[in-house]
């Protein structure tokens, strides 16, 4: 049975703001401002990737938690109709959003200038309702799963005065499995992690045709909804091929981030990873498209590069040719 392959992103960005009513003796600023966002990059063997947000809350705080429940609070986004129980009622107070459309540094807000108290937040959680689901290519959908129907997260540290901003990516090649004997995909908090907003980069390309045929991967596939090959991404310069390790393998390198390539219906195929640390890479290509996160895959890598990612907003571009 061929695994949805997945990638994607949630943005936290949070501002501190001055305090409102009261006074300080140093006069600084005690509370901040915070927005959530969601993002996505490539997929493939699914036709949709639905989660339904309900609410998003930061806990642990002294001064309390503050909660943000969909459609119900003025900073939060406003519900929709896209999530739906068994009978087909809409489920309130959720928004559901499609993760593919949201592709490279696109996002879709969840909560926007909320203001509240600077802190010590110990966890950030998402809940995320029943009527999550995963499309597949023949049409049929079937339930995506998240353990007590929460995402919970590491804690921030919101200083009075500081300004932050944070990218939660959700990297889904590692994080979305299919269980045996389950209906439906699970995802797991495995491959989420929290990236400084300033302090980040995007990464784009291309792999040319003459270089795929010549390595008889696919070509010009008649559904472009189809990966061709993956690119894999691992922290620092010059990583061996002999010792990268694919999304469930135990090799030296484990990737940082991996995506899809797709063919655009004309003559490019392109790639993009969006969100990611500022840093050195080794950015490595292979065919192989099946990336099983709980198991090791045997993944055929062609061709490694090294790439520098700086903080920008303008995406790196590093393409694959012979």
């Amino acid at each position: 049975m061929k695994k949805a392959i997945l990638t994607g992103a949630v943005i936290a960005a949070v501002s501190t703001l001055a305090a409102c009513g009261g006074d300080s003796a140093d006069n600084q600023p005690q509370s901040v401002t915070f927005s959530l966002g969601v993002s996505d990059a490539p997929v493939n063997d699914a036709r949709a990737v639905m989660v339904c947000f309900n609410e998003i809350e930061l806990t642990g705080n002294g001064v309390g938690n503050q909660r943000f429940i969909i459609g119900d609070d003025s900073v939060a986004a406003d519900a929709n109709d896209n999530c739906r129980d068994g009978q087909g009622n809409i489920i309130a107070n959720t928004r559901g959003i499609n993760l593919l459309l949201l592709d490279g540094a696109k996002s879709e807000a969840l909560v926007s200038g909320a203001e509240f108290m600077a802190g010590n937040y110990g966890q950030l959680r998402l809940e995320i309702a029943d009527g999550s689901y995963v499309e597949l290519e023949d049409g049929s959908r079937v339930p995506l799963r998240v353990p007590s129907n929460e995402l919970k997260l590491g804690g921030l540290m919101l200083s009075a005065g500081g300004t932050f901003s944070y990218t939660l990516e959700f990297d889904l090649r590692k994080a979305m499995v299919n269980p045996v004997g389950q209906a439906g995909y699970l995802l797991k908090p495995t491959g989420l992690r929290l990236v400084d907003n300033s302090d980040i980069g995007h990464l784009t390309g291309q792999v040319a045709e003459g270089f795929l045929i010549n390595n008889n991967c696919t070509v010009a596939p008649a559904d472009e909804a189809s990966a061709v090959a993956t690119v894999y991404l691992y922290q620092g310069a010059d990583r061996p091929i002999a010792e990268l390790s694919d999304n469930g393998g135990v090799k030296t390198y484990q990737p940082y981030a991996s995506t899809t390539v797709y063919f655009d219906g004309v003559s490019e195929y392109n790639y993009s990873i969006g969100y990611v640390d500022a840093d050195s890479y080794t950015a490595a290509l292979s065919c192989d498209v099946e990336d099983d996160p709980e198991t090791e895959d045997n993944i055929v890598f062609l061709q490694a590069q090294n790439v520098v990612i700086p903080a920008n907003a303008t995406p790196v571009e590093l393409n694959f040719a012979d």
